[in-house]
């Protein structure tokens, strides 16, 4: 009887012993299974598909900030660094969607990368998606910005620079009819008159100019160009206002390099070089004009013996409106507009542009542009 009751006694603890193993193993499952999302969470379906085709950037947040899964532009604005968010407004908001449970959109101005200063304006929305992750979409408006600004200096530029000659035009008209009886008078009034008028009217010309190559960031056509044509071309519009200040224009022999570009333009840049060389140079200097090419790339170097420009100045001269000299710009009917106009031609035509001078000794500024690739030769289809 005892060896019975030992038995059950036995198998009553045995599967006492066992429901308890078996129950310590679904809970040390279960636990593990806790750690592993926490370690390698997984976000909800279809969100991975959602931000990989995001062209703006998209990152999800898991209870701890942690980034558990990133678009490509999140990464490369800057926005995740090691599956972490690297600004902290960021984060702030974040936690402000988990406390309210609303949605909010920011607009921010946030560092570009620790090792510089340059920021970049971004308009951020963060949501809850689910109950446990927070979704981050941010839009880089930078250069949005960016062009509103210029917009609006150019405007107010444009603004300025025009109040001037109207003025001017409205008092010369107001003289003649008040000197109407003295002919001398009213030959002295219309000479400014006609003067001013030329003035505003070459304004006006290139702020269209400006307006027209600052819409456009390629050439629509482009033709094979002689590039000592161009010049040619380009020295020919400067040759009397030259031959008035006993100035010499001295071009180089011919190179005979081309490039792909629009003619007229390409005229208009080198013109535009050849006329400011001609205005700030005195009395009896020479203005050199040559052509080189070396290594696929052609050069238009235009050298005067000028007043040069300050170093202070260099970096600003291709800036709309800027004069180096504004008494000297605006005796001889300067708009300020001629070099940035040089530089977005030159940009659309896919080279650069580039200065060199010292206060007293001249100035050098250099077009480079890449030269035409040479034709393939024609074939004539019939075998050898």
């Amino acid at each position: 009887m005892e060896s019975t009751w030992l038995v059950l006694v036995s198998l009553a603890l045995g599967l006492a012993v066992g429901a308890g193993f078996v129950t310590l193993l679904h809970v040390a499952e279960r636990h593990g299974r806790r750690a592993a999302e926490v370690v390698n969470p997984a976000v909800p379906d279809g969100i991975d598909q959602v931000l990989d085709a995001l062209e703006s950037a998209g990152a999800v947040l898991d209870p701890s900030n942690n980034v558990i899964k990133a678009s490509p532009a999140a990464v490369s604005m800057g926005l995740v660094w090691n599956q972490q968010l690297v600004h902290p407004e960021l984060l702030e908001l974040a936690r402000r969607v988990r406390r309210s449970g609303d949605a909010v959109s920011e607009n921010l101005i946030l560092s570009r990368g620790p090792f510089n200063d340059a920021s970049m304006r971004v308009r951020v929305r963060l949501a809850r998606l689910g109950t446990r992750y927070v979704l981050i979409l941010a839009e880089d408006r930078t250069e949005a910005f960016r062009l509103d600004e210029v917009r609006r200096d150019f405007v107010a530029n444009i603004s300025h620079e025009l109040k001037t000659p109207i003025a001017a035009v409205g008092l010369l008209a107001e003289a003649l009819d008040q000197a109407a009886d003295e002919p001398v008078q009213v030959r002295r009034f219309a000479n400014r008159l006609t003067t001013e008028s030329g003035r505003l009217t070459r304004l006006t010309q290139e702020i269209i100019e400006l307006s027209r190559l600052q819409a456009q960031d390629s050439l629509s056509e482009a033709e094979r160009l002689n590039v000592d044509a161009v010049v040619s071309a380009a020295v020919d519009q400067s040759r009397v206002v030259a031959d008035a200040a006993r100035i010499t224009i001295a071009v180089g022999k011919k190179s005979g390099a081309e490039v792909s570009g629009d003619e007229r333009l390409l005229v208009m840049a080198v013109h535009n070089l050849v006329a400011n060389a001609v205005h700030y140079s005195p009395e009896g200097s020479r203005v050199g004009v040559g052509v080189r090419r070396h290594d696929g790339v052609v050069e238009i170097t235009v050298t005067d013996q000028g007043v040069g420009i300050a170093e202070a100045d260099l970096e600003r001269i291709f800036e709309r409106f800027f004069r180096v000299d504004q008494a000297r710009s605006r005796h001889t009917g300067g708009t300020g507009l001629g070099l940035s106009i040089v530089k977005h031609i030159v940009q659309i035509h896919g080279g650069d542009i580039r200065v060199w001078s010292q206060p007293g000794s001249g100035s050098t500024f250099t077009i480079r542009l890449p030269e035409a690739p040479y034709p393939a030769p024609a074939t004539t289809g019939e075998a050898p």
